[in-house]
């Protein structure tokens, strides 16, 4: 039976890859477009990792460059700055999730597990109200599996009653490190890994874990 739920955040509870999108462009509109277009395929194709990651992604790999982590540190600033104000908005809340989560959250254990920045997913959570469903939220700059590790071991849950829902393969992969179940989420691509993969009915997860 399950009875702890790690939610990914972007693309599964919150409707933000567009507020992210426009962000990472604007970040870096001095750039050429075709080095920021290269940047958000990366960034769409890796929605569960961190904002650090793909910054260093885009000087490392797209630029050739080194940059230091105190300039890492500053964009992410900035992309927070950018961003945190149109994420704020109830509209871009997935419906079908937040009214599982609305039904479901006394029933079970919920918990947020996401590549956003920590500080600021608090802050936006707060802000659209949805804070209180969850035990704990969690974010980067670490890695998303060291945050399902430290849910389960500092919570004493045992990993064969936790699931993970997520919408890209690193959500998988977190939970494949932490040996607990995986539910994809509106993303074709994991539709044949993990436990089971739920469209945007929700109807699956609720069947799974019941």
């Amino acid at each position: 039976m399950i009875k702890n739920v790690l939610f990914d955040f972007d693309g599964v509870i919150l409707n933000s890859m567009p507020v992210r999108d426009w962000g990472f462009a604007k970040l870096f509109e001095e750039y050429p477009q075709e080095q920021i277009n290269r940047l958000l395929e990366y960034h769409r194709q890796n929605g569960g990792l961190s904002r650090y990651v793909k910054i260093r992604y885009f000087f490392n790999q797209i630029l050739n460059q080194e940059i230091t982590q105190n300039k890492v540190q500053d964009l992410a600033h900035r992309f927070s700055t950018l961003v945190k104000e149109r994420l704020c908005d109830p509209r871009l809340l997935i419906d079908t999730t937040h009214s599982f989560i609305q039904k479901n959250f006394s029933k079970f254990n919920f918990h947020i597990v996401s590549g956003s920045d920590e500080k600021e997913l608090v802050e936006v959570c707060d802000r659209l109200g949805i804070a209180r469903f969850f035990v704990s939220i969690h974010g980067s700059p670490a890695p998303k599996d060291n945050l399902v590790a430290a849910i389960i071991r500092n919570n004493g849950y045992e990993t064969f009653e936790t699931i993970l829902v997520g919408d890209s393969i690193n959500d998988y992969d977190a939970a494949v490190r932490n040996d607990i179940r995986f539910c994809g989420f509106n993303n074709p691509d994991l539709k044949h890994i993990g436990t089971a993969y739920v469209d945007e009915s929700m109807e699956e997860l609720s069947l799974l874990i019941y």
